[in-house]
């Protein structure tokens, strides 16, 4: 008789369950606070993995590319806001020196 193999591990190796109840009671709170985030960042990469697996090209160009388009995105999103946020500023500073004269 041989011991050892898949079946110790198995049988050794606590479920993700019992691992939760051996947490103390601040790490069972923050992980439950937690668990909804990481299950929407999950899903949201499953999704994404879904929409690169449709294209012919290897999934990992495909999600550089979207990478690359996303920090795109992001960079005209911020050139954006920080023109807003000047023009704002020059429009109050004109209403603050018509108001003052």
């Amino acid at each position: 008789m041989c011991i050892g193999g898949p079946a110790l591990v198995m049988w050794v190796t606590p479920t993700e369950e019992e691992l939760f109840l051996r947490y103390n009671p601040e790490l069972q709170k923050r992980s439950l606070e937690n668990r909804r985030e990481k299950q929407e960042d999950f899903d949201q990469f499953v999704t994404n993995l879904k929409e690169y697996s449709k294209s012919d090209k290897p999934i990992w160009t495909v999600q550089k590319e979207a990478d690359e388009q996303n920090r795109r995105n992001a960079a005209a999103k911020l050139r954006t806001d920080q023109s807003e946020l000047a023009a704002e500023v020059e429009r109050r500073r004109q209403e603050i020196r018509s108001s003052t004269s």
